[in-house]
C-alpha cells in the first residue's frame, strides 16, 4: 500500500492533528516504511506460535489470605492522633 499526502492529511484529520501541506508532504515516506514493515510482518508464520501476554514467563507470588491480629480496636486506635467513640477523629473539611 502507498501513501499520499491525501491520505496522510485524512488521517491527521481522523486524528484531529493539524498537519500543513508541507508537513504532510514530510510525512509520506515515514508512513510508507511504516506500513512497509507491517506488511512483512502479517507475512510472518506466526500459526505454530502460542499468544504471549509476555515474552517471559511471569508468575505473581501471592501470600496465604490469612487472618491477621486485625479486629483489636483498642491496639489499632492507639496509633491515632485523635480517637473519638471508637473511631479515628479528623478534622472538619468543608469548602
Amino acid at each position: 500500500m502507498s501513501v499520499d499526502s491525501a491520505t496522510v492529511r485524512r488521517v491527521a484529520g481522523l486524528a484531529r492533528i493539524a498537519v500543513s501541506d508541507a508537513e504532510a508532504d514530510a510525512l509520506v515516506p515515514d508512513l510508507d516504511k511504516i506500513l512497509g514493515f507491517v506488511e512483512q510482518l502479517a507475512e510472518v508464520d506466526t500459526s505454530g506460535v502460542a499468544p504471549l501476554a509476555a515474552v517471559i514467563p511471569i508468575s505473581l507470588r501471592l501470600r496465604d489470605d490469612v487472618v491477621t491480629d486485625g479486629g483489636d480496636r483498642d491496639a489499632v486506635l492507639a496509633n491515632a492522633p485523635q480517637a473519638e467513640h471508637g473511631f479515628f477523629a479528623v478534622p472538619k473539611v468543608i469548602e
